[in-house]
């Protein structure tokens, strides 16, 4: 029998999400008046509803959103936005929106998980490098950079999945068999890139979200045909959005962001609302954040990992309710 114990799956869209064009105001007059260049068209957006939708290229998620494992937490971020790559990623790791921090979050949990350092892949990162929000001192991480089996092969892999050839895909499928191992693990880390679409925003941004989609897809079904998928959540984030307005060919660095959570045990929907897009209602022409990032994560530091949200995010903050 597959072990229980819940598990969470974060997938870093690094470089700055674009928001709006993500998931789509589709009937706000303002996305067309400030999307001239890049915004999607009506017959390249599939609708979730009355007031949203998604480009064509996210095309995979919709099953989800239908089957209502995907929840939409909109307007995410924090106050005051630096809107520097390396400090707003900082606070997202760290949940130190004021000063520098030295711990990550995910670190502290695994600190929780498992404080006498019993299990080395309590924690496992899909890359070459240690995300900050991994790291505290004295907690390991397995950081896995090459071919899956030169670290850990424990059980005979096999599949009917056909996993797309990209970066994230591998990543993903890694984590799938690492999964399907029962070592314990409780926290997988990867991450895709860049999201930094200043220039050639299109196709970039369809080409980047076409992979982290077919991606997820082929990880569910993988997940699910070993019956491995009821006790794993994916969360999806940015460091922030972009700028309402595009620059003719792209979209600058921006403040308010979304954010997914999917899985079986997700309560599908839409949290929170996208903040206005009238003009006087932004901050330095961005969306102003509504939600703050360390609301996300209490809800699943409370209600997934069974842990003390307070001490991990520091402090305490109102939790949407997407989780069952």
């Amino acid at each position: 029998m597959p072990a229980t114990d819940p598990v969470i799956v974060v997938l870093q869209l690094t470089g700055g999400n674009d928001y709006v064009n993500t998931v789509i105001p589709y009937n706000n007059p303002l996305y067309r008046d400030n999307r001239k260049a890049v915004g999607i068209p009506d017959n390249q957006i599939m609708h979730l509803d009355k007031d949203y939708g998604i480009p064509h290229y996210m095309a995979p998620l919709k099953q989800f959103w239908d089957d209502k494992k995907l929840a939409i937490l909109h307007g995410v971020g924090f106050k005051d936005s630096p809107r520097s790559h390396f400090r707003a990623m900082d606070i997202w790791h760290t949940c130190e929106p004021i000063k520098v921090g030295t711990e990550g979050w995910l670190g502290r949990v695994a600190r929780e998980f498992d404080p006498k350092k019993e299990n080395v892949v309590t924690t496992v990162s899909m890359g070459p490098s240690l995300p900050r929000s991994l790291v505290v001192q004295g907690v390991p991480v397995a950081c896995v950079a090459g071919p899956l089996e030169r670290y850990v092969a424990p059980q005979k892999y096999s599949s009917t999945v056909q996993y797309p050839n990209t970066p994230i895909a591998r990543k993903l499928k890694g984590i799938a068999q690492v999964h399907f191992a029962d070592l314990g693990t409780r926290i997988f880390y990867c991450d895709h890139s860049t999201f930094d679409t200043h220039a050639g925003q299109n196709p970039g941004h369809g080409n980047l979200w076409t992979a982290v989609t077919e991606g997820i897809d082929a990880f569910m079904k993988d997940l699910r045909e070993h019956k491995h998928a009821d006790n794993v959540i994916l969360l999806m984030f940015s460091e922030f959005g972009r700028r309402v307005r595009d620059n003719g060919s792209g979209t600058d660095h921006g403040a308010g962001g979304v954010a997914f959570v999917l899985g079986e045990k997700v309560k599908g929907g839409h949290y929170g609302e996208m903040p206005s897009m009238k003009p006087e209602h932004l901050v330095q022409g961005d969306l102003n954040p509504n939600m703050d990032f360390r609301s996300v994560y209490s809800t699943i530091l409370d209600k997934w990992l069974k842990v003390n949200p307070a001490p991990i995010v520091n402090g305490t903050f109102e939790q949407p309710a997407f989780l069952n």
